[in-house]
């Protein structure tokens, strides 16, 4: 059964309704995200994009994203703007204080620093190597990657997944689609983009609009 069949909602107004809300996104100023979730691909990922955004994911579980971003360029900082793992490596504890001085979450930074330490021990070609074979259950082995977060992980890496977060979770019940992945491959089928794409709009649409699901809920 196809993601369209399994809906009750047609298919073109729930992609009427998806490009309402791409719109909304786009007048608030948010077109770079769009426009860096389309050309996100996991070919074009160096070692310094894979351990920002496993350590931006690590930060972000259980926590708002808007705490996160204005925390993010000090930790940074205290990681050497995630140049290399080997260069973590080397500076261990330096870099286990000035982050901790940064975000006071001792787990957290020791899973970013086990993160560098994954791939100083592999190399980067086999990490994205065993990321292109086993997909998020390759992810879901490092620290505060739960079900959901592994799935953050793989799309801001430039896997074509959907995120079964909270809002995704509440519109796909809404409008009567089996999973979010239904949802956003039923919405991708009819205006020709990327699942990961449709699942970061109505995301980022959620955020910034208190009653989203009024625009899913009406079809």
């Amino acid at each position: 059964m196809t993601a369209a069949h399994s809906s009750r909602a047609d298919p073109h107004r729930l992609a009427a309704a998806y490009l309402a809300a791409k719109a909304f996104v786009l007048k608030s100023g948010f077109a770079p995200e769009i426009d860096c979730q389309e050309e996100c691909c996991l070919a074009q990922i160096g070692e310094p994009d894979f351990l920002r955004e496993g350590a931006w994911v690590i930060l972000s579980s259980g926590m708002r994203e808007s705490v996160i971003r204005v925390k993010f360029p000090e930790l940074s900082a205290a990681f050497g703007h995630w140049r290399s793992a080997a260069w973590i490596m080397r500076r261990i504890g330096s870099c286990r204080r000035n982050a901790l001085a940064v975000f006071s979450h001792a787990g957290k930074v020791e899973a970013i620093i086990n993160l560098a330490r994954h791939v100083h021990e592999l190399g980067i070609n086999e990490v994205l190597r065993q990321v292109s074979t086993q997909g998020v259950t390759y992810l879901r082995t490092f620290s505060f990657m739960g079900p959901a977060t592994a799935f953050h992980f793989a799309k801001n890496i430039g896997l074509d997944v959907v995120k079964p977060d909270r809002h995704l979770v509440r519109i796909t019940k809404a409008v009567g689609v089996d999973t979010p992945w239904d949802l956003c491959s039923t919405i991708g089928e009819v205006v020709g983009e990327k699942r990961s794409v449709v699942d970061l709009v109505i995301w980022r649409y959620a955020t910034i609009q208190t009653d989203y699901l009024r625009i899913f809920a009406a079809l």
